[in-house]
C-alpha cells in the first residue's frame, strides 16, 4: 500500500519571524522574536506555570490567550499584573513571574 501524493496546498505555510531580540524572565536571559507576546516567549523558553494562585495555592498558567482570563498575570519591567497574552516583548524587557518552573 502506499501512500497518496502530498497535496502542496495543504502543508503549512512557513512561519516569518521577526527579529531575534533578547528579554530576561526573573534575571534569566532567553532569545525571542519581536512582534511575539510575552506568553509566546515564554511557552517557547519552557515556562507554562505563570505563578500560584493566591486562595488555594495552585498553579496557573495560560487560559485563553486573548486577554479575558487573566491567568497570565505577570510583571514587566516593574509593572505588575499584566497580562502576558496582550503585551509583545521588548528588546531588554524584564519578565517577572511568581514561580519559575519550566519543563
Amino acid at each position: 500500500m502506499s501512500l497518496p501524493a502530498q497535496n502542496p496546498d495543504l502543508r503549512s505555510a512557513k512561519v516569518h519571524r521577526g527579529e531575534r531580540i533578547r528579554i530576561s524572565v526573573n534575571g534569566r536571559e532567553i532569545v525571542t522574536y519581536r512582534g511575539e507576546t510575552v506568553l509566546a516567549a515564554l511557552i517557547a523558553a519552557g515556562y507554562r506555570r505563570l505563578g500560584n494562585r493566591h486562595r488555594s495555592g495552585e498553579g496557573r498558567g495560560a487560559f485563553c490567550g486573548m486577554g479575558l482570563c487573566c491567568e497570565c498575570l505577570v510583571s514587566v519591567n516593574g509593572l505588575p499584573n499584566l497580562r502576558a497574552c496582550a503585551v509583545e516583548v521588548e528588546e531588554d524587557m524584564e519578565i517577572g513571574i511568581d514561580e519559575p518552573q519550566r519543563i
